[in-house]
């Protein structure tokens, strides 16, 4: 028994003694993790309250017990030791102001994302199912090969309606995908140009299918752990599929312009904000274009679970002859994140 106690207490030992440092303005001393650090914020994983994100300028100092990445705004990352006191950091035998890092000890560089699911289900007068699913991914590489980013998404609407007390026959009211595949490269810690796809379905609106690819450049004006915001402007192909009355499918092809931007900010530790538009507009006849928008927020459950909101609206000005040019889609959701 002694000996089981002396284990565990050498065990509790050594955990602290390899634990990171982090002291408060208020002179708290926690030991724990300390993963990414910008100018803004420290994150920081305790095994008594989790993970964290503290302002910088409440921090008295910082310290890492072992050597980790460090990326300047202009220059090639490197590993050394790391510690600090507000908002500088002494990296090796050399001092920096957090402002001329663009972060230390980022994340691994692996693919992250989300799978969500939404259900709404009516029954009585009313008889309405609505099922949807949705995925999307991203990967961003910055090290002394790579300097990129992928991302991937995908997402399903389907829906019934009718046969409650009217006795009208159950009709399909929503069936509509689509997928996104796009790749960003990075010139510098700004700009990047970009190549992208984007292939869609909704066989209420009549539309067979719209294959949209296209090319461009993009700013990155903001990236980090809690604000990132892109804006792009390219060219794009496209080319449209309209089931049309008769029986017969007309084509739609042009070479347009893209606008597009994106959102992402977290507003604390368990809930983020979001918010994108793109608009495709034809070069010969900017009357003839399509505009997508969306604005959410997702929430965190416990532990990689997460609730979602989100407002979808899509605008098509030439859709089919029998189809209306907006559609708007309110949607919650259930989701696992990695």
């Amino acid at each position: 028994m002694k000996l089981m106690l002396a284990s565990a207490a050498l065990f509790v030992a050594s955990s602290i003694a390899i634990a990171d440092t982090v002291v408060l303005n208020n002179g708290d001393t926690l030991n724990g993790k300390i993963g990414q650090v910008t100018s803004a914020t420290l994150e920081f994983t305790s095994p008594a309250f989790g993970k964290v994100n503290i302002p910088v300028g409440n921090l008295k100092m910082y310290k890492f017990d072992a050597p980790v990445k460090v990326q300047p705004k202009h220059a090639t990352a490197f590993t050394d030791t790391v510690s600090g006191a507000g908002t500088d950091a002494k990296v090796g035998e050399k001092q920096y102001p957090l402002d001329a890092l663009k972060y230390i000890n980022p994340p691994a560089q692996e693919w992250t994302g989300a799978v969500i699911a939404n259900l709404a289900v009516a029954r009585g007068n009313t008889n309405k199912m609505t099922v949807g699913a949705e995925a999307n991914a991203a990967l961003r590489r910055e090290d002394e090969w790579f300097n990129d980013r992928y991302t991937l998404g995908a997402g399903y609407n389907f829906g019934r309606s009718g046969g409650g007390a009217s006795g009208d026959e159950a009709i399909t009211d929503t069936n509509n995908w689509q997928t996104t595949a796009k790749w960003d490269k990075f010139w510098s810690e700004k700009l990047y140009g970009y190549t992208n796809v984007k292939l869609e379905h909704d066989a209420i609106a009549d539309l067979y299918y719209r294959v949209t690819p296209g090319v461009g450049l993009g700013y990155q004006w903001l990236e980090g752990p809690k604000t990132n915001f892109n804006t792009e402007a390219g060219f794009s192909y496209v080319h449209e599929a309209y089931n049309q009355a008769d029986g017969t499918v007309d084509n739609n092809d042009s070479i347009s312009l893209r606008f597009a931007y994106h959102l992402e900010h977290l507003l604390s530790d368990n809930a983020s904000l979001f918010h994108n538009l793109e608009y495709v507009p034809a070069i010969d006849d900017p009357g003839d274009y399509n505009l997508a928008a969306d604005i959410g927020m997702k929430f965190k459950i416990t532990g990689n679970f997460l609730a979602q909101i989100k407002l979808e609206y899509r605008r098509d000005s030439t859709p089919a002859d029998e189809a209306l040019k907006n559609d708007l889609l309110w949607t919650m959701g259930l989701g696992w994140q990695f």
